[in-house]
């Protein structure tokens, strides 16, 4: 139990010291704002792809149809929530004026969704691991963790650029975390049961960001003339997280 609850703060704390690294790059000028969406979208596109489905699809105890229907729904599933997002001025303390003039505010909402609803399925994963051998579990751990820390910078710079205040950016940053948290302790709870649906869920999150990435960000980043810096930013973003898998 004591191994469960060390992954789970691990898991959580990596995604808070990130958010606090992010509060750094508020004093960007806006027309940095694009490249610091492009580094977003690149960091969710590897994770995606990369981190989530294409591990599902390697997975054997799934068939590969079903991690597809699963990405498909995902991406699905983002797009009814796009028709949500101008009723979530509560979470972001923002008028319900600002959600309906403001389209930037709402694609960012949906972007930090995206990260959320994947934050679950990746503490499962953690937790399913824990119920299988101590050595595995702290590989899968170790790894969803350092790639916390970039995911949790980009939640909170276009918080921030949107003009969401600090405290609460913050507070949006740590129920996040909090997912993971959950997540860790229901795959743990569910062991051997929970790794044959893991890949499905792992690719409804991954057609959830690839939505988001493809539907709102890139599109925002190329919409103000500063696109080519966009385009490097997310290589960049890509490639930041190619290497930390590379390090495992």
């Amino acid at each position: 139990m004591t191994n469960v609850w060390i992954s789970a703060a691990g898991l959580c704390g990596a995604t808070i010291i990130g958010s606090i690294l992010g509060f750094g790059i508020k004093e960007l000028p806006h027309k940095w704002n694009d490249t610091v969406l492009g580094y977003c979208a690149g960091v969710m596109l590897a994770a995606s792809t990369l981190g989530l489905i294409v591990p599902a699809f390697e997975s054997e105890a799934t068939p590969w149809w079903l991690v597809a229907v699963g990405v498909m729904a995902g991406a699905l599933f983002l797009n009814v929530l796009d028709l949500v997002t101008p009723h979530l001025h509560h979470i972001t303390g923002l008028d319900v004026e600002e959600h309906h003039n403001n389209s930037t505010l709402n694609h960012i909402l949906l972007f930090v969704m995206a990260i959320a609803i994947h934050k679950l399925p990746e503490g499962i994963a953690a937790g399913v691991s824990m119920s299988e051998g101590e050595e595995a579990s702290w590989t899968v751990s170790f790894g969803i963790a350092l790639q916390n820390i970039p995911e949790g910078m980009v939640i909170i710079a276009p918080l921030l650029l949107a003009g969401v205040k600090r405290m609460r950016t913050f507070i949006i940053s740590v129920a996040i975390g909090l997912l993971e948290v959950i997540g860790v302790w229901t795959g743990f709870a569910m062991g051997n049961v929970s790794a044959s649906m893991l890949p499905v869920m792992l690719g409804f999150a991954g057609g959830a960001m690839l939505y988001v990435t493809s539907d709102e960000m890139i599109p925002e980043t190329h919409a103000h003339g500063y696109q080519k810096q966009a385009t490097y930013a997310l290589l960049l973003g890509f490639m930041t997280f190619v290497l930390l898998e590379r390090l495992l």
